[in-house]
């Protein structure tokens, strides 16, 4: 697990709620396992993470366990049965207490139009990957779960301002609506890209009501998802669009 990874980790954890301690070294001199800034997450029965191994990492955990907070000093000699002979100091705190460091820009912004079966798992799929969501829907009836800081929920019944550079994903519980975010998104022109779901005679009709008004209808992917991946489950069709986010993050890099 990355050191970004075990951060995003963390901040859903502590999202949740969840009762854990967050150990890292914070000061390391001479030849230590690993340097400044590595880090563990530990529970009662879970350690994710590392800061070296060894005998050094089992007494770490037993004071993470112990609920002993606060910075411990460590001399990696013979009495750790560890031969790098540097100095390392920790510091433990409850993870509600721990503010994260900064993490890399994430791979990509989505603004996503939809709650239904195809918009819900394409929100599971990005809950653990480095990117930003803003997550609309029009139905203040329904309700958005519980979601890590890195996707924000509103309610909306039409197109939000884009952010510019960010991508759009059409997947809203109707065919006018869909055709009315596309239509004002495309006026504005801000987005990355715009992808609409739907079939090929949906996405015939949307392009011919786009040109008519004068609009760039060819900027808009329908049906949306990376090309090559076949079935209609929703979690299908999400891990396609997911994929194919992923490719223009990486693009972009």
């Amino acid at each position: 697990m990355t050191d970004a990874e075990l951060q995003r980790l963390a901040l859903r954890w502590q999202h949740e709620g969840r009762q854990a301690v967050w150990m890292e070294v914070v000061e390391a001199r001479g030849s230590v396992p690993r340097g400044v800034g590595a880090a563990m997450l530990v529970t009662a029965d879970e350690a994710w993470g590392s800061i070296g191994g060894g005998h050094l990492e089992w007494q770490a955990l037993a004071l993470a366990r112990a609920g002993r907070f606060g910075e411990h000093p460590f001399a990696l000699g013979p009495s750790l049965g560890q031969c790098c002979g540097g100095q390392l100091r920790l510091r433990l705190l409850p993870l509600a207490e721990w503010q994260p460091a900064a993490l890399p820009p994430p791979r990509f912004h989505l603004e996503l139009y939809g709650a239904g079966h195809v918009g819900r798992a394409l929100i599971r799929l990005l809950t653990d990957l480095p990117c930003s969501v803003r997550w609309i829907d029009a139905r203040e009836d329904e309700p958005f779960p519980a979601l890590p800081p890195h996707i924000e929920a509103l309610h909306s019944d039409g197109a939000e301002p884009c952010p510019e550079g960010a991508h759009v994903r059409v997947m809203t519980h109707r065919h006018d609506l869909d055709l009315r975010i596309a239509e004002q998104l495309l006026r504005e022109g801000r987005c990355a890209s715009l992808g609409v779901i739907g079939s090929a005679t949906k996405a015939a009709r949307f392009r011919r009501q786009l040109q008519a008004k004068g609009l760039p209808a060819e900027r808009m992917q329908c049906p949306t998802g990376l090309p090559g991946i076949a079935g209609k489950e929703p979690a299908v069709i999400a891990l396609a669009v997911a994929a194919e986010l992923l490719q223009a993050g990486s693009a972009k890099r």
